[in-house]
């Protein structure tokens, strides 16, 4: 009982201090009231406490991820690892541009999923693991999923911003954020990054499936999502390029791919590790 305390603490520490975190910056960007600060840029303690969760959440994740018997997974450790790498590409962002209004949608959301393994601690062992192209094919793939899950709550909250800004309603929470064209730069270049890197995942899994999982590639409904999650983020990066798609129809078209990103593991884990009960 005591080992699995230890082992749950991290995640927990993690999840109680993003969430301790983006109460702060709700309370000091978003929230109306007299005398408070509108648009403070975000200061050097705040970035030292972010840097500490990730920290935290990353020794949880290692741990839980890497033992002596090989690489464990399961879908509450993919959202956990997914929004870890969240978080951390939006504190890197923040040292070149205003996100201190961007961090109290995202860290909530962090804390829940970093809570995650503590109410579905069952893993399975993953094989192939401890080869070098499983592990690159691994890597991009979450780094991929990071990205694009990022690009869709962004692309949310540039709608929900867009929208404010058509009725004129003007609060504190639009003062801290970063101009919408801003917005708009970053979640484009959020999608091209992420694309590229499905694309190898994709590519990866097509061309060498036998290599990477030991057995050749069969079209199930995961290779099937994955292909429709990257022929909508395809469409939609052709579309930017080729009429400039933006706004609404950038943002349906950017869920569209992510549900679909979404349901081609995440979903099918969840299906297979808590309603079936298989690992």
């Amino acid at each position: 009982m005591v080992d699995i305390v230890i082992q749950l603490l991290p995640h927990i520490l993690a999840a109680l201090l993003y969430g301790a975190l983006g109460f702060h910056f709700w309370n000091t960007r978003w929230r109306e009231g007299e005398n408070q600060c509108v648009a403070c840029p975000m200061q050097t303690w705040e970035r030292i406490a972010i840097a500490a969760a990730l920290v935290i959440h990353a020794v949880g994740l290692y741990d839980a991820l890497f033992a002596d018997v090989g690489m464990r997974f399961s879908f509450s450790f993919a959202l956990s690892l997914m929004m870890w790498l969240a978080v951390l590409i939006y504190w890197l962002e923040s040292f070149m541009a205003r996100m201190e209004g961007m961090q109290p949608m995202v860290l909530p959301l962090a804390a829940v999923c970093a809570a995650l393994p503590v109410f579905f601690p069952n893993v399975h062992l993953v094989a192939n693991a401890s080869a070098t192209g499983f592990k690159l094919h691994f890597l991009a793939a979450m780094l991929a999923y990071s990205l694009l899950t990022l690009s869709a709550l962004h692309a949310i909250f540039m709608g929900f911003t867009e929208n404010a800004l058509h009725k004129r309603s003007v609060k504190r929470s639009l003062g801290s954020l970063p101009p919408l064209l801003t917005m708009e730069k970053l979640l484009f270049r959020m999608l091209l990054i992420g694309f590229i890197l499905l694309t190898l995942t994709v590519g990866s899994g097509v061309l060498f499936s036998e290599e990477l999982f030991g057995k050749p590639l069969t079209v199930d409904h995961k290779t099937l999502f994955a292909f429709a999650s990257w022929g909508i983020f395809a469409t939609l990066l052709i579309g930017r390029h080729a009429w400039g798609w933006r706004g609404k129809r950038a943002l349906r078209w950017t869920l569209a791919g992510f549900a679909l990103l979404i349901l081609a593991y995440v979903g099918s884990r969840f299906v297979a590790e808590v309603i079936l009960g298989r690992f």
